[in-house]
């Protein structure tokens, strides 16, 4: 039966009754799915800038264990784990986008520092998030769809009626488990790079990180937005580098940032002094137009949502599916987390830090938590609002007086624990939603996003530096793009060493971008990252367009089914992928040294080169075309499963 304040919506679980919801079972397999979700997360944030929601895949597991093995059929119990495995995958989100700035900065944050922003910025998220909730997910319900949580709910409701079976979901978990460990092993090269043979034309490059990860995120993204990253990657890498290296022939002096001559810089190099600062300054943009367009929603959501607190803090009635968490835990809550930013020694921002804390957190908290319920978790801008936090923070951090790395990494912790908390309470926000349409408890769901946030933040410093360690910031492997951008943008105002031309050069592409009609941050996102992340995932988004257009499904990213199979194990290749890169790293940090590495040159070389012997080609070339034909292989398999699906659909 619905209470007053619904609007209309019946509730799976009805509201009188109670069953199995908060259990020692529910806790357990959704604090594992959050460190497991939120380490995999973490290295595909910082492999690619872009992290996939944990929600479906979570959701999937838990009834699968829960369900499968445990014979237990509480939809509320399978719901409880997908909230608190999800929210590992927002903070590491919100730290990943930020922290490794420090490292990039020769400044080790430590386990406790780390902990405490994610703790800091996900309980801030969690508890500002609570007196909205009656307005944005049960008055405004028709108006906010929060696309990821109904989607979940779907998947939930499917379950009970035997629907959804997580063996997609695990089947690609193991596949890009077993894929990364080859290629950890060397037995496949992912990174085919090759320079086009074109006279007169040095230093265009073509090339390809193929592994799981990529090919997934291309196929949940689509094919629309795989194709504006690979346009911004064919600018920077086929017209950017090869002009620059044309002129550079004929300049000898060295041009900042770069030490030597242009003329003698490969493609790597001039990527990395110049078309970086180029991407930055049109991802800065895109970041910056996303805010200005969604203004006028942000205005509208910041009003309507004050307006809807006052429900917040009305006193509750008696029925379960609309009991929050008691208001004076909230205020005493974040009043505590406030006083603590402003007093620990490793925040250190004081008074002034802690202020603007308080008052964009409550800003962006509320933006995001009704933001995401019109354009999804995939569409929030949290880099944009990261930017404009570091922009304002670090200015007036100058203006107080401090100077050099004090200012560098006081700025940051304020933009990093924002950046957790938009983060977190755009995810609490979907998954409250799932919960009102399955008739969960709110304040347990609020409860359980409370401990996801604590046990994540105890372990996502763990995976940063293990991470950190094995691979390197910055490094091909993990270059940790968001966190380059934020880096960027503190180094340019409190140094005044910005390359500043390259950067506005970056601000005119994405303007002329956004003139033409084309979105111009998923552009901008191409420029700036190497052309071998954007191709594979031009591929994934490839082989969803090519379904999709079989199936007569013309504009299938604006109507996609987030429970179909080619989603779901594509979220699990990129899990799979991501869990193994952490296991590598944690065994090369167990034995302090890459012993995985020693191995793969005594057998996976040795195997490449008799293979290139049989077949009469050099290794370096036999490596290649392997790799090309396991990622073929692999792409052929996300083929078949999701084809399975639509046709299944069709029938």
């Amino acid at each position: 039966m619905a209470t007053h304040k619904d609007p209309g919506i019946q509730p799976y679980v009805s509201p009188h009754e109670s069953p199995k919801e908060f259990t020692p079972t529910a806790l357990i397999v959704g604090l594992l799915l959050a460190v497991v979700f939120g380490a995999a997360n973490a290295y595909l944030g910082l492999k690619v800038g872009m992290t996939v929601s944990a929600s479906i895949p979570a959701a999937v597991i838990s009834m699968a264990i829960i369900r499968g093995f445990l014979r237990r059929d509480s939809i509320l119990e399978n719901n409880m784990v997908q909230t608190i495995g999800s929210a590992g995958e927002s903070l590491a989100a919100g730290i990943i986008f930020t922290v490794p700035a420090l490292f990039l900065w020769h400044f080790d944050p430590g386990l406790t520092r780390i902990a405490l922003i994610g703790l800091t910025g996900g309980l801030i998220g969690v508890l500002m998030m609570v007196p909205l909730r009656r307005f944005l997910i049960i008055q405004e319900h028709h108006r906010l769809p929060y696309p990821e949580g109904t989607a979940c709910a779907e998947v939930l409701l499917a379950g009970e009626k035997g629907g959804v079976s997580a063996k997609t979901v695990f089947v690609g978990l193991g596949v890009g488990m077993f894929y990364k460990f080859l290629t950890g092993i060397k037995l496949i090269h992912s990174e085919v790079d090759q320079a086009l043979p074109i006279p007169q034309y040095e230093k265009a490059v073509v090339g390809g990180d193929l592994i799981p990860a990529l090919l997934g995120v291309g196929y949940i993204i689509g094919a629309r937005i795989s194709a504006y990253l690979l346009s911004g990657a064919v600018l920077g890498w086929l017209v950017l580098i090869p002009a620059i290296h044309y002129l550079g022939q004929y300049v000898p002096e060295a041009i900042y940032p770069a030490t030597e001559p242009l003329g003698q810089l490969d493609h790597w190099s001039i990527w990395n002094y110049y078309i970086r600062y180029i991407g930055a300054g049109a991802v800065a943009f895109g970041g910056i137009i996303s805010l200005i367009k969604a203004l006028p929603i942000i205005i509208n959501a910041f009003q309507t949502a004050l307006g809807g607190i006052k429900q917040g803090f009305a006193q509750s009635d008696s029925l379960r599916t609309d009991s929050d968490m008691p208001m004076i835990w909230v205020i005493i809550g974040t009043g505590l987390i406030i006083a603590l930013i402003a007093i620990a020694p490793v925040f250190p921002i004081g008074f002034w830090g802690a202020a603007m804390v308080a008052l964009f957190g409550f800003f962006f908290v509320t933006v995001s938590s009704e933001l995401v319920g019109i354009v999804g978790g995939s569409s929030l801008p949290v880099s944009g609002m990261t930017i404009a936090t570091l922009l304002f923070s670090t200015i007036i951090f100058k203006m107080t007086g401090l100077t050099g790395m004090e200012c560098m990494v006081a700025s940051l912790s304020v933009g990093a624990i924002i950046c957790v908390a938009a983060s977190i309470a755009g995810d609490t926000s979907q998954d409250l939603k799932t919960g009102f349409l399955v008739g969960a408890t709110p304040h347990r769901q609020q409860v359980g996003e409370v401990i996801g946030v604590i046990v994540s933040a105890l372990t996502i410093g763990w995976v940063l530096h293990l991470l950190h360690s094995t691979y390197g910031f910055g490094s091909k492997e993990l270059a940790a793009p968001q966190a380059t951008l934020m880096k960027l943008v503190v180094e340019g105002i409190v140094n005044g060493n910005l390359p500043w031309a390259l950067v506005f050069i970056g601000v005119f592409i994405g303007l002329v971008v956004e003139l033409l009609g084309i979105p111009v941050l998923p552009f901008a996102v191409g420029l700036y990252l190497p052309i071998h992340l954007s191709t594979p995932i031009m591929i994934g988004g490839l082989v969803k367009w090519v379904l999709h257009r079989k199936n007569d499904q013309d504009d299938a990213e604006e109507t996609e089914d987030l429970t179909e199979k080619g989603i779901l194990y594509s979220s699990g290749l990129i899990a799979g992928e991501g869990l193994m890169g952490v296991l590598i790293a944690l065994i090369a940090w167990m034995q302090n040294e890459q012993w995985l590495g020693a191995f793969n040159l005594e057998f996976a070389d040795g195997w490449i080169a008799h293979l290139g012997a049989i077949v009469g080609l050099e290794a370096e070339v036999t490596a290649k075309l392997f790799s090309v034909f396991a990622f073929t292989i692999l792409t052929f398999s996300l083929w078949r499963i999701a084809k399975s699906s639509l046709n299944s659909t069709e029938t």
